[in-house]
């Protein structure tokens, strides 16, 4: 892996857990049918994401090209201040919804999940400059966006069901739909963005592994760790979902399932934004 991107890689993963969750929790909350102590718990979730991934940018270089790869260095000055409006966006959202004032904390909730989409629209544009295009990067980093959203938003619903017997499972069912949908997007996306080659491969000045994909071990645990995995997790969870409420024990199986899968979904994440800067390609 490039060893000097490795704080821009957490930066983008810190990015994506905090605009994810914040989606997620604001899909489940216009849904409802969820315990309004679940959104309260997310919201306070998605702000200390935001403020750790604002912590983060400031371990960033202002520089043009680390370890090998190129960057758009205009930008980054724009990116932190994004970072930090996010956050700052969060907080309204919070006070709302703790207040259980449900019409202020979505539109409250919904400017801060616009400047989310924002953040990631500016960082996917700092990274693209080696890669084939923006939109090769920018549907990748968004679909990981909500990958990561849906998987933690997930995992954490399946707990309320555990203490809070006889909720509707339509909630957990719905989230584990898009997690799955959203990793087939990812696959296909995969497959595109390997298609077309990359303008430029980064010189190999500080990395560990092949510049190629195929023969780096890290390309295919991303398929099978990342992808695979936790899509079969997913499907898993939502069929044991579907025998709740009658037989309780089927959501402790879906919540224990989630758990690894939030565990796969982000090592995959750490990968394909690792295998970006080692080879130029948005996996």
């Amino acid at each position: 892996m490039n060893l000097d991107a490795l704080p821009y890689t957490s930066f983008i993963v810190l990015v994506e857990f905090s605009v994810g969750s914040l989606l997620v929790c604001l899909l489940a909350q216009w849904r409802g049918r969820v315990a309004d102590s679940f959104i309260k718990f997310c919201a306070a979730m998605v702000s200390v994401g935001a403020m750790v991934m604002v912590l983060n940018s400031m371990a960033l270089d202002p520089k043009s090209v680390i370890g090998g790869y190129r960057l758009d260095e205009d930008l980054l000055s724009w990116v932190k201040i994004a970072g930090i409006v996010f956050l700052i966006a969060t907080l309204p959202y919070n006070w709302f919804v703790w207040r259980g004032e449900k019409e202020m904390s979505l539109i409250t909730g919904a400017g801060a999940a616009a400047i989310g989409v924002g953040l990631v629209a500016v960082i996917s544009y700092y990274v693209s400059l080696p890669t084939w295009g923006y939109a090769g990067v920018l549907l990748s980093m968004a679909s990981g966006t909500v990958a990561v959203g849906a998987v933690v938003m997930a995992m954490t619903l399946g707990h309320w069901y555990l203490m809070t017997p006889r909720l509707p499972r339509e909630p957990l069912a719905e989230l584990t739909l898009l997690l799955v949908g959203t990793i087939a997007l990812q696959a296909a996306l995969l497959i595109m963005n390997m298609l077309i080659p990359a303008r430029e491969v980064p010189e190999a000045t500080a990395f560990l592994g092949s510049t190629s994909l195929g023969s780096n071990p890290a390309f295919w645990l991303r398929i099978t760790i990342g992808l695979l995995f936790p899509a079969a997790l997913g499907a898993m969870s939502f069929v044991s979902s579907k025998g709740y409420p009658a037989n309780e024990n089927a959501m402790m199986s879906a919540t224990g399932l989630l758990y690894i899968a939030v565990g796969g979904v982000v090592v995959g994440e750490v990968l394909a934004r690792g295998l970006m800067f080692l080879t130029g390609v948005p996996v």
